[in-house]
């Protein structure tokens, strides 16, 4: 293996692992929200007493939908072919560039691994739709910057 698979190989795990714990906390989170609404009795304050469980129960449903989307981060991450040989940019591709690599993937932002300028970005946003379909040895021009694709992995 050479050493920018390596670095898939790596920015892949760390992205699992970051949505991973996101699902445990957020699991961690509505459960303990449910038992807290649960276990909650009625004061002789009824109303104080409805709007706590109302207000927990608008708590529970926020964190289901923030762990409905990470479940859906994280199937899209195992649906990537960490083996597959890319030609073009394109979802799972790894980019390398001028200025930072780029793995096409869930839109996370800039990596805090050992490695320098890697971000993970979708193919949704603006430098993603920029650089979809786009080979080694294309240009393009993002915020006044003119980006090569050196390599595409």
């Amino acid at each position: 293996m050479n050493k920018k698979r390596d670095l898939k190989y790596l920015l892949h795990s760390e992205l699992v692992n970051a949505i991973k714990s996101k699902i445990t906390i957020l699991n961690t989170t509505i459960l303990s929200a449910k038992e807290s609404r649960d276990s909650d009795s009625k004061s002789s304050a009824g109303d104080k007493y409805e709007t706590g469980r109302a207000m927990m129960h608008i708590e529970i449903e926020k964190n289901e939908v923030q762990l409905s989307k990470a479940l859906k981060l994280k199937k899209e991450l195992s649906e990537i072919d960490l083996l597959k040989d890319y030609r073009k940019v394109e979802f799972g591709s790894l980019v390398i560039t001028n200025h930072g690599n780029y793995f096409i993937s869930i839109g996370i932002g800039k990596l805090n691994g050992d490695y320098q300028d890697c971000y993970a970005i979708s193919l949704a946003s603006p430098i993603g739709r920029l650089f979809q379909n786009k080979e080694k040895g294309d240009v393009v021009k993002f915020q006044d910057r003119e980006i090569i694709i050196e390599n595409i992995v």
